[in-house]
C-alpha cells in the first residue's frame, strides 16, 4: 500500500530525531559545549532585551492602550496595509525589540478578536524584523567594525519588511475586514475605546501585573528552548560534516548569481542562525564588502530557523497559519539583498567618502539576482 504524504513526514521526523538522539550520544561534549553557549546568549542577550519589552506590552493591552492607539492609527494601516490601526501597536514593537515580539503581540491581538485571521497572517507576516540593537551593534560595528555598514543594512531591512507588508494586503485580499472601517482620525473614539477595554477587563491591578509577567515569563523560555536546541542542532551538523555537504545548493545559487563561492558556508549558517551567518560572512578576507553586504541583509531578511521556530510555536496557539510568514521571509530576503545593491552607492559609497570602484561583472550577476527576484514574487502571488 503506497504512503500517503502525511505519513511520509511523520516517518522523516521520526527518522530525524532518532537521528538527533544518536548524535548527541556520540557528541556529547559538542552539544554541551553548544547548550552552553545557547543559553548563554539568551540570558545576556534575549531575557534583557525582551523581557521589558513583553511585559510593557502586556500592560498596554490590559490597560487599552492598543485600542487608543488601534482608532488613531486605523486611517493610516487600514489603506496602507489593509490591517487594523492596532497593528500599528505591534509593528512599533517589533520593530523596537526586534523578532520574535511581532508574533507574540500579534497572536494576543487574535486571540482578543481584536484581528481576523487574514489580517493575523498579513501582520506577522512584516512585524518580526531584527532590532537596530542588533543590526547596528552586533553586526555593523561587531562583526564587521564599521558603523557606516550599519546605516546601510538597517535601511536595506526595514524598507524591504515595509515593502513585504505592502505587498501582502493583496493576500487573502476579499477576506472580510475585522470590524467597520474608519477614515477620520478621532481623539474622542480612542479615549472611547480605550475606557470599553478598562470596563470590559475586571482584573485587578495586581493580577493584571502577574499575568503580564507570567506571559512574558513562558514566552521567554520558549524562545531559550529553541535557542538551545538550533545551537546545537547547527553545532552537530558542523562537527559531522553534514553542513559541507549541504552547502553544496546555495554554491550553485550563487555560480548562478556570480557571487564568490565562499560565501556558500555563510550563507548557509545564515539559514540556521543569523547571528553565526552574520558573522562568518564578515570574517571573509577576499570578498567585496558589497557582496558581503546583501548575503547578510538576505540572512537578517530571512531570520534563520531557529526563529521560524519560535514564531511557529507562538503561532500554535491560534488559527494563525504558518504558510504566509515562511513565505515572506523568503520575499523579505530577497528584496533586501537587492536593495542593498541599489541604495549601495547613495548611501554607502558617497557617505562614508570611499572612491567608486569599478564594478566587473556586476550587471551579469545584478541581471540574475533580479530574474531571481521576479520569480520569486510570482511564485508568492502564486501561492497566495
Amino acid at each position: 500500500m503506497a504512503l500517503r504524504s502525511s505519513s511520509i513526514k511523520m516517518l522523516l521526523l521520526a527518522f530525524a530525531s532518532v537521528l538527533f538522539a544518536v548524535c548527541l550520544i556520540i557528541y556529547p561534549q559538542d552539544a554541551l559545549e553548544a547548550s552552553r553557549s545557547g543559553l548563554e546568549i539568551w540570558s545576556t542577550s534575549v531575557v534583557p532585551a525582551l523581557l521589558p519589552f513583553f511585559i510593557a506590552a502586556e500592560l498596554m493591552i490590559a490597560f487599552g492602550v492598543v485600542n487608543f492607539l488601534g482608532v488613531l492609527l486605523e486611517p493610516f494601516m487600514r489603506p496602507l496595509f489593509r490591517i487594523p490601526g492596532s497593528g500599528g501597536f505591534v509593528w512599533a514593537m517589533g520593530f523596537a525589540s526586534g523578532f520574535p515580539s511581532g508574533a507574540k503581540f500579534t497572536v494576543r491581538l487574535r486571540q482578543e478578536n481584536k484581528l481576523s485571521r487574514e489580517e493575523a497572517e498579513r501582520l506577522v507576516s512584516f512585524t518580526n524584523s531584527s532590532s537596530p540593537l542588533f543590526i547596528f551593534g552586533a553586526v555593523a560595528v561587531g562583526f564587521f567594525h564599521n558603523p557606516a555598514l550599519g546605516v546601510l543594512l538597517a535601511a536595506a531591512h526595514y524598507i524591504s519588511n515595509t515593502v513585504v507588508g505592502i505587498i501582502m494586503r493583496f493576500y487573502k485580499r476579499t477576506a472580510p475586514a475585522s470590524h467597520s472601517q474608519s477614515s477620520s482620525f478621532s481623539i474622542k473614539e480612542a479615549w472611547k475605546a480605550l475606557q470599553e477595554e478598562q470596563e470590559n477587563d475586571k482584573r485587578p491591578l495586581g493580577k493584571k501585573l502577574g499575568d503580564a509577567l507570567n506571559s512574558s515569563i513562558h514566552t521567554l523560555f520558549m524562545i531559550g528552548g529553541f535557542v538551545v536546541l538550533f545551537s546545537v542542532i547547527y553545532r552537530l551538523l558542523h562537527v559531522t560534516g553534514s553542513i559541507h555537504y549541504l552547502a553544496v545548493f546555495p554554491s550553485m545559487v550563487l555560480q548562478w548569481l556570480h557571487f564568490s563561492q565562499e560565501l556558500a558556508f555563510p550563507w548557509l549558517s545564515g539559514f540556521f542562525e543569523i547571528t553565526v551567518g552574520s558573522k562568518l560572512t564578515s570574517d571573509l578576507s577576499d570578498i567585496s564588502l558589497l557582496q558581503k553586504a546583501m548575503i547578510v541583509s538576505f540572512i537578517l531578511g530571512f531570520s534563520g530557523f531557529s526563529v521560524h521556530a519560535q514564531v511557529a510555536s507562538l503561532l500554535a496557539e491560534s488559527d494563525i497559519r504558518y504558510k504566509p510568514f515562511f513565505v515572506a521571509r523568503w520575499l523579505h530576503g530577497v528584496l533586501a539583498s537587492f536593495i542593498t545593491y541599489v541604495i549601495w552607492e547613495p548611501l554607502y559609497i558617497r557617505r562614508a567618502g570611499i572612491p567608486t570602484f569599478s564594478q566587473g561583472s556586476t550587471e551579469n550577476w545584478i541581471s540574475a539576482w533580479w530574474e531571481w527576484t521576479e520569480t520569486t514574487i510570482a511564485t508568492f502571488g502564486h501561492i497566495i
